[in-house]
């Protein structure tokens, strides 16, 4: 086999390899279940509240 041959082998190879480390990344970041705080638990907007009754 010539090195040209080996060479193109090698970097389809390593070119696949990468292209299934992104397919399965981005499929685990579809798969995560995000959340959201509701508005009664947040502790900044509590803050502003007592704040704003202060004034």
């Amino acid at each position: 086999m010539s090195t040209l041959l080996i060479s193109i082998v090698i970097s389809v190879i390593i070119i696949l390899f990468i292209l299934v480390i992104f397919v399965v990344a981005i499929s685990k970041g579809y798969s995560y279940k995000h959340t959201v705080d509701s508005l009664e638990e947040h502790p900044h907007l509590k803050e502003k509240e007592e704040k704003s009754r202060d004034a």
